[in-house]
């Protein structure tokens, strides 16, 4: 007898092993390809954006420093030969960021993003980067006058602050058409001025401040190890004081080693706040008492406080990074009228102690009288 035997697992469906008719493909319609071409477009037209450059310079609102605070562990501001005090409050610098010039082009994107950004200016590039500048010789400038900056805000802090800052005012060269040109040398040291001694570069602003343009002065000069005497036509300068048409190179002995520690900003408009911080670092009082305060600004030896392009976009920045208050130079005030972002309040300063004297009253919550940019 045979056994039946039976065979485990599923039965096999004959309807299964027939294979599936394929899909029909979509149809293409023009609608499709007009879209598709679209795109295509679009992503062309927005890289062309993107890398091509367009013949302008735009500023806009750049970053800002605590000048009071620290730069990768390091104080912005180090001291030494003097005993240092901390602060609660904030004084920072304000910065542009520009594109256009050599080596950094504005594209077509960065173009269109300035012109409808109220904050931003578009101007041609020629009118901002003379056309056979190379981005060597901007960035040696930027340097320069950086360099130049910290050394006049340190003199001029530690003179704000009582201290006697020696300098040998060494001659680095005359003005043309002055009464100096031909008379004085590059290297020439002044010594004296109608007799008086000139131990600093104070002495001498202070010492042409009673004189009258026109006047012939007597300058004591030494010139290769010999004191010679020179009389000089003096001349007037813009602000009506008297000049005696030389460049001054002068070489300073501080008596307080400052060293600011900051990189990647060039230029000379951080002076301002350089020198209040050095002032609030030196002394006991806590000038701004907790409150942000951003400021531009030059600074020259004698404490005077220039003016300085870009007043509008490093408003915007310092509204943008948390500062209430911004210190402006006098000499730009025509500028903020009726740009002064909501929630900034803008005094006008025309020296460092204006601007000290601002920033106690500020962080004493007194600064309601303070001068402010309402006109032009």
């Amino acid at each position: 007898m045979l056994d039946d035997h039976t065979q485990d697992g599923p039965v096999p469906d004959p309807a299964a092993s027939q294979a599936d008719p394929p899909e029909e493909a979509p149809r293409v319609t023009p609608r499709a390809v007009i879209l598709s071409l679209g795109m295509l477009v679009t992503s062309a037209l927005a890289a062309v954006l993107v890398v091509v450059p367009a013949p302008y310079a735009v500023t806009s609102p750049g970053p800002t420093r605590d000048v009071l605070g620290e730069v990768d562990g390091t104080p912005l501001i180090a001291v030494e030969g003097a005993t240092t005090y901390p602060s609660t409050g904030e004084l920072r610098l304000t910065t542009i960021s520009s594109t256009g010039g050599p080596g950094y082009p504005s594209s077509v994107l960065d173009t269109l993003r300035g012109w409808v950004s109220s904050s931003s200016v578009v101007l041609p590039r020629e009118q901002v980067y003379p056309p056979a500048t190379t981005q060597d010789e901007i960035d040696e400038t930027n340097t320069e006058e950086m360099v130049s900056s910290q050394e006049n805000a340190t003199v001029a802090a530690l003179t704000e602050l009582g201290y006697e800052v020696p300098a040998t005012l060494v001659v680095a060269g005359t003005v043309e058409g002055s009464g100096a040109e031909g008379l004085l040398e590059e290297a020439d040291v002044l010594t004296q001025m109608d007799g008086v001694d000139l131990p600093d570069y104070q002495t001498l602003i202070g010492a042409l401040a009673d004189v009258t343009p026109g006047d012939t002065v007597t300058l004591t000069v030494q010139r290769e190890g010999q004191a010679r005497d020179v009389d000089v036509v003096t001349g007037e300068r813009e602000d009506g004081g008297a000049q005696i048409g030389v460049f001054i190179d002068p070489q300073f002995d501080l008596p307080v080693d400052v060293t600011i520690n900051i990189d990647g900003i060039g230029g000379p408009s951080a002076g301002t706040m350089f020198a209040l911080g050095i002032v609030d670092v030196l002394t006991p009082e806590d000038e701004a008492g907790g409150e942000v305060i951003a400021g531009t600004g030059t600074m020259d030896v004698s404490g005077a406080v220039g003016p300085i392009g870009g007043i509008r976009q490093k408003l915007v920045g310092a509204q943008r990074d948390g500062a209430e208050w911004f210190l402006a130079p006098a000499d730009n005030c025509a500028e903020v009228v009726d740009h002064v972002p909501d929630g900034l309040r803008v005094v006008s300063v025309s020296t460092l102690h204006e601007a000290r004297e601002a920033v106690v009253a500020i962080g004493a919550g007194t600064a309601d009288d303070l001068p402010t940019c309402t006109a032009g």
